[in-house]
């Protein structure tokens, strides 16, 4: 068993080099002013009541009034709670630690100012207040010489509500040939994927007017913004962290079983971000007390894509470029942080893991889409709106930083993402993939807090990292994957990916490795803090491969992997994995995928694109 090194101190970090770059760009008076100051110099917001009604957008080929039907699942969509029948997951609470634990965690100087965070309110921001905040901070945009502005409409939830993003760039225009014609790096900031991690949205609110009006505009020179602030509004709607037909939509990332992941994956096809940033909020009140009778310190938890077959200089660049930086920016607020961390709900079970490899969660995906993936949480689930101010500067800190590495370092990932596309695009046919990874057992110090006293507790816990993963399986890496002509859903989820699919059209055939299947389980496709309402149902199998010269007929198709979405691929094809599309049913049976080990020479044409 090894021992991990503590996470890097913010000591090491060079601040003043760092804002040295800051000031040359002309963005260190915007970060410290969103900072320090007491509150942002914007006008006040004002209430839709006092505007004139908007029509939310709708699918261009669904009336307006009408709501799409939801996808098919074996668990029901529950109808949706009144407010005053709901659990009082965003009123006013009595703190659940000690007074001593909460000074801890005291109010930040600043003050903002959105429709959830009004003085009074005992619910977040509305799905119409969010609309019409993401109007306004368009129009005042667009009154900016040379900047572009539009609020799109992505898609609808599975209630019927309207999905959309707020585009900010200086371009041509707000269409991703647009975005991708400027020559600047795009981000994408994605709030409540669980409905009941509120801290991240309302950030992403503040962020969008000051990128629109406020200190951040600026940074527009050197950068494009896309930003969801919700993008699951039946669950915020309803205080919880499912999609209304109770799938949690992180974990639908590379199967695209929602409306709402389908959405946020065609939005990242068409953008191509170069960072995505997932604003999340994790549990408060856990485990923890009971198994290490500890309260958790941490204002922010942090981390970057952490899966198998990732680009090495993807992860440096997450590394160096922007969690470094991140350190120090929070330090800097006197906000603290750790490594993103869990642990089971078997009392029993003391091991303290790191966020997962598993490729289904979006911090996950977009690091095998080949862009900087990070994951920011703040202290917030459970506690209603208990600290929301200093929730709300977490991430506002946090994201901000992000927006300024992006800034600095435009040049360099301008020249990054394409080496990456090649390099990923080039290792067809050649050398060993890892199909299946693990966690690393260490040793690691975990400060905590006591729960009475509020003074910290270091623990030295079983600790899996992700930093160093294990490889559980590995394979030849194919040229490519011969998929069945029946295996439409398999290819309409990759191509909602931006995967590039060819059709077979004459028959021909393909030297290649067929799956043999040598055991089947029933088995369930949990996370670490999973309960069993977030678990899905899957197909555990392990299998033999058999080389063969393999029939193709007319209307199959070619998935290459000389494509720079090849890792994606691989994770979603090789069928016995818990993530695998045959694991969780998209694919019929083994016998859909073939694993094409030479260039075939069949008659093939591309599919267009979706």
């Amino acid at each position: 068993m090894t021992t991990v090194p503590p996470s890097r101190s913010t000591a090491d970090v060079a601040p003043a080099l760092l804002f040295g770059h800051f000031r040359a760009l002309g963005l260190l008076t915007p970060i410290m002013l969103i900072a320090a100051c007491t509150s942002v110099p914007l006008p006040p917001w004002t209430p839709p009541a006092l505007r004139p009604a908007a029509t939310a957008p709708t699918s261009p080929d669904a009336p307006a009034a009408s709501r799409p039907e939801p996808p098919p699942s074996a668990v029901q969509i529950s109808p949706v709670v009144p407010p005053s029948a709901r659990a009082p997951i965003n009123a006013d609470q009595p703190a659940p630690y000690s007074a001593a634990v909460a000074a801890r965690f005291p109010a930040p100087s600043v003050t903002y100012s959105t429709p959830g965070l009004q003085a009074g309110r005992t619910i977040f921001s509305t799905q119409a207040e969010i609309q019409a905040w993401l109007r306004d901070q368009a129009d005042a945009a667009s009154r900016s010489a040379g900047v572009k502005a539009a609020v799109l409409p992505i898609g609808q939830s599975q209630r019927g509500e309207a999905l959309e993003a707020l585009v900010l760039a200086r371009a041509t225009g707000t269409d991703p040939d647009a975005l991708l014609a400027n020559g600047r790096p795009t981000v994408l900031l994605v709030g409540q994927q669980h409905g009941d991690e509120p801290a991240g949205g309302e950030a992403l609110l503040i962020i969008a007017r000051e990128l629109a009006q406020g200190l951040l505009q600026p940074a527009l020179e050197h950068i494009n913004v896309v930003i969801v602030p919700r993008i699951n509004p039946d669950g915020a709607a309803s205080g919880q962290p499912t999609t209304a037909n109770g799938l949690d939509m992180n974990r639908d990332q590379l199967l695209l079983n929602t409306p709402e992941a389908q959405a946020l994956a065609k939005l990242t096809r068409d953008y191509q971000p170069t960072v995505v940033v997932d604003a999340r909020e994790y549990t408060v009140i856990g485990p923890f007390l009971k198994k290490f009778g500890t309260e958790q310190k941490f204002d922010a938890l942090l981390q970057y894509a952490t899966t198998a077959n990732l680009p090495e200089f993807l992860t440096k660049a997450a590394e160096e470029w922007y969690r470094r930086p991140l350190l120090a920016a929070l330090k800097s607020q006197g906000l603290s942080t750790e490594w993103a961390y869990t642990t089971s709900t078997d009392l029993a079970d003391k091991k303290v893991s790191m966020g997962g490899p598993r490729p289904e969660t979006e911090r996950n995906v977009n690091g095998l889409k080949n862009s900087v993936s990070l994951m920011i949480e703040s202290r917030g689930v459970g506690i209603g709106r208990l600290a929301i101010q200093r929730r709300v500067h977490t991430h506002v800190t946090a994201i901000t930083s992000v927006l300024a590495s992006t800034a600095q370092r435009a040049s360099e990932l301008n020249q990054l993402r394409p080496y990456i596309d090649k390099e990923v695009s080039g290792l067809a046919c050649k050398g060993d993939a890892i199909v299946e990874a693990a966690l690393t057992p260490a040793q690691y110090e975990l400060v905590m807090l006591d729960p009475v006293s509020g003074a910290d507790k270091p623990l030295t816990v079983d600790w899996n990292s992700a930093l160093a993963l294990r490889t559980i399986k590995a394979r030849a890496r194919p040229c490519g994957y011969w998929l069945s002509a029946s295996s439409t859903r398999a290819v309409d989820r990759l191509r909602l990916h931006g995967v590039r699919v060819l059709r077979v059209t004459e028959p021909g055939s393909m030297l290649g490795d067929s799956f043999r299947e040598t055991s089947r389980a029933a088995g369930e496709l949990r996370d670490v803090s999973a309960t069993s309402a977030d678990s899905n149902r899957i197909i555990k199998v392990e299998v033999s491969l058999t080389r063969a010269v393999v029939d193709v007929p007319s209307g199959s198709y070619y998935v290459p992997l000389n494509q720079p979405l090849a890792n994606l691929v691989l994770a979603a094809l090789e069928p016995d994995t818990p993530s695998s599309y045959f694991a969780n049913q998209l694919l019929e049976n083994l016998q859909s995928t073939v694993r094409v080990m030479a260039e075939p020479n069949t008659a093939l044409e591309e599919l267009p694109r979706v």
